[in-house]
């Protein structure tokens, strides 16, 4: 089977496409055929091995043997069975999240049975079904079972264009909050057509300045910090993020105080928050927004896109002849 292979760090340019052994699943795995995928900024890190911390899972001088070939996000259908499998039969669609098992730049993939995996959304494509998992799950995971949102609440969504922060206005304001989306200003359109309540170019004002304004920011894409956010949020507010080991730390400190928080965790099983996002879409409640779309064999400019940090939305990858299916 083809899949894209790196052994070593560095720019897109690591990235092959090779010739590999397809899979055989395993008595509780199911195989399934990968009809489309994503690249996200947290693959360009894999990439290029950063941060410099994360050797330590993945790989210290180069890619570990099992991390050589990258992929979180899949949408496809199961080819085969293992023989103690219940969950799914050969045949199924379905879309989900690989979690550390990554590879899904892949035609095929093996995955346990207990994956984060569930029945594609019906009215969506392959394509839109990859570009559903991963940033629409994060989304719900802090705004919902982390930050609690609740009706009233001003939210604000920093990185409001990009593939998690598109989820998180539609969430928030589903939520019943008054959502402020922050955005470069090619975006700031779009992100209005998603339900943000404020729109505010970074390049021409700075949402920190505004005292006490919010109770929750949402840092979708790491490039603030609780330091600078602390005066924008209420007495009681809370700044949310997705990465960072010094905001972890930072969360432990301030649930031991009172007054402003960090929030912040990882959400690895999404099954429930799959089958809540399905729910939304086969709704018509929660538009996915695609900018690029790429054929596997030109993965390395899909990675030079995302490199620039200015995608809105996902940036899809097309493995099979079916992804539009």
């Amino acid at each position: 089977m083809k899949a894209i292979v790196h052994t070593r760090f560095g720019g897109p340019e690591v990235l092959r496409l090779e010739q590999v052994r397809k899979p055989t699943p395993g008595d509780r795995e199911v195989l399934v055929r990968v009809h489309a995928t994503t690249v996200t900024t947290a693959e360009c890190k894999m990439r290029r091995g950063e941060p410099l911390w994360g050797r330590v899972i993945l790989g210290l001088r180069r890619p570990r043997r099992k991390l050589r070939t990258l992929g979180t996000e899949l949408a496809g259908e199961i080819e085969a069975v293992g023989r103690d499998v219940q969950r799914f039969r050969p045949g199924d669609r379905v879309f989900g999240f690989t979690g550390f098992d990554i590879g899904a730049y892949a035609e095929y993939k093996c995955l346990p049975e207990t994956a984060s995996l569930a029945p594609k959304p019906v009215n969506t494509t392959y394509e839109q079904a990859a570009a559903a998992v991963d940033g629409a799950t994060t989304a719900l995971f802090f705004l919902r079972d982390k930050a609690k949102v609740r009706p009233g609440q001003r939210v604000l969504v920093n990185g409001a264009s990009g593939s998690i922060g598109t989820y998180a206005v539609q969430l928030a304001k589903s939520m019943g909050a008054e959502v402020t989306g922050v955005c470069g200003p090619h975006n700031l359109e779009m992100v209005r057509s998603l339900g943000a309540d404020e729109v505010i170019d970074y390049s021409g004002e700075d949402f920190t300045d505004a005292v006490g304004a919010y109770d929750i920011v949402f840092d979708t894409v790491g490039r603030s910090s609780f330091a600078r956010c602390k005066g924008s949020l209420t007495e009681n507010g809370c700044y949310v993020t997705t990465s960072g080991l010094n905001n972890i730390v930072l969360s432990l400190w301030t649930s031991l105080r009172g007054g402003r928080k960090v929030v912040t965790g990882m959400s690895v099983r999404k099954h429930d928050a799959l089958a809540e996002i399905t729910k939304l879409i086969e709704a018509n409640q929660l538009r996915i927004v695609i900018d690029r779309r790429y054929p596997l064999d030109q993965i390395v400019e899909a990675h030079r896109y995302v490199d620039t940090g200015h995608k809105r939305g996902n940036v899809v990858i097309s493995v099979g002849t079916s992804a539009a299916g």
